[in-house]
């Protein structure tokens, strides 16, 4: 690739778009600007203030110094070249339109930031959904006093007014957001772990069985955290007199029935959330390809970011609405089985009956598809505001492509 004018070997630095990775080359952008910048950049990197304005400029003297080229006083401009230095380094990459990522794929920041959205996602949006999930809790708890989702708003507006709606708050804000941390934390951990195992060829293969797989492994921690304060959430909602704030139940608990009051929901909550998450991991990412594939007209790299966080919500919903079906039996077990004293899993089971599992599924399936698509929007959204690295769809290897892998 041909030098710009004024440029010495080795002082440009190289961008993305030298790689065939970016979508602009310098060829696209004026020569006033490929004439000024790189020279200015690269002698201000030197300190050599002699060499800052570029010998072949069609500029005039007036618009290189507007440009930000130092003044040729090597004692007084020192500091000026260092900080328009930094300045033009940090704007190259949106002159040729280029993405710049702030860690790598896969590092220990990337991973803790995810973790960051999975906290803000989760967190957010639970809380959020406190009254619908309220109602939701008490049509399985008591299905003869809460018939259906508009009468359990009225009724618990009319007996505990506007503020019973919020009942259980905190520990889901609390519970959800330290289950959101495990939850998108360790599912990146777990899939690039098991892609690692598999190599590349396998793990594109058998990439379904990859999803369900790291989300299976981050839920079993995940449900580990959250146990506590659903626990503590469920009485709060269900049980009338019980308390209202976590520093009332919490200790009520734990005095009544010890450790096992914060963990005995913890089966239950795997035979809910492994499900669960694996169909939302899974569904997400499969229907995330098959979107890009069949729906948007563009390829994924063409799209802007608006676009491919409406592409984001879409893929969402549509995992949410899985979820909900999947997991509802399990959750109407939890519900009733963190209300009644001594009671076991199984015990809850046969008392509720094949009809009686499934109360409460459509406020569940409203809740749970939005609340799904608005944690994979926030997630996404995250990565954005911290310009992680967002993998497109997975793409076939080329020694699959080639038949290599088959040899």
């Amino acid at each position: 690739m041909a030098q710009p004018p004024g440029d010495p070997e080795g002082c440009r630095p190289q961008s993305s778009w030298e790689m065939g990775s970016g979508p602009a080359s310098p060829a696209q952008h004026p020569a006033w600007l490929r004439a000024a910048v790189f020279p200015t950049l690269c002698s201000l990197g030197r300190g050599d203030s002699s060499a800052a304005l570029p010998q072949h400029s069609d500029l005039s003297s007036q618009e290189e110094v507007h440009l930000g080229a130092p003044e040729r006083s090597n004692s007084s401009t020192a500091p000026r070249r260092e900080r328009q230095f930094r300045l033009w380094a940090a704007a190259l990459p949106a002159l040729w339109g280029e993405e710049e990522y702030s860690c790598e794929h896969g590092s220990a920041k990337y991973l803790a930031l995810c973790g960051l959205g999975g906290v803000v996602s989760c967190g957010l949006t639970h809380t959020a959904v406190v009254p619908l999930d309220l109602v939701k809790c008490r049509m399985q708890a008591e299905p003869s006093r809460y018939r259906g989702m508009l009468q359990g708003f009225a009724l618990t507006v009319e007996e505990e007014g506007m503020r019973g709606l919020a009942k259980g708050w905190a520990p889901t804000c609390v519970g959800y957001s330290m289950q959101g941390l495990c939850k998108f934390g360790l599912y990146e951990v777990f899939k690039l772990r098991y892609a690692d195992m598999l190599g590349p060829e396998r793990a594109y293969l058998w990439r379904t069985s990859l999803y369900l797989a790291a989300s299976a492994s981050a839920e079993f921690f995940a449900d580990i955290a959250l146990s506590p304060m659903e626990a503590a959430k469920v009485r709060i909602q269900t049980q009338p007199g019980y308390g209202n704030t976590l520093r009332v139940v919490l200790p009520k608990m734990y005095l009544e029935e010890g450790l096992w009051a914060f963990y005995k929901g913890v089966a239950p909550l795997w035979m809910r959330q492994i499900p669960y998450t694996m169909m939302k991991f899974a569904c997400f990412e499969r229907t995330l390809e098959a979107l890009y594939a069949y729906v948007v007209p563009k390829p994924r790299s063409e799209c802007s970011k608006a676009e491919q966080l409406g592409v984001t919500f879409v893929a969402g919903y549509v995992a949410g609405i899985f979820c909900a079906i999947v997991s509802h039996p399990a959750d109407s077990v939890v519900s009733v089985l963190n209300k009644e004293k001594g009671s076991s899993a199984v015990e809850v089971l046969r008392k509720l009956g094949f009809i009686g599992v499934w109360k409460g599924l459509f406020p569940r399936i409203l809740m749970i598809g939005t609340l799904t698509a608005l944690q994979w929007f926030i997630y996404d959204s995250v990565k954005v505001y911290f310009r992680l690295p967002r993998p497109p769809p997975p793409e076939m290897p080329a020694s699959l492509k080639e038949g290599f892998f088959f040899k």
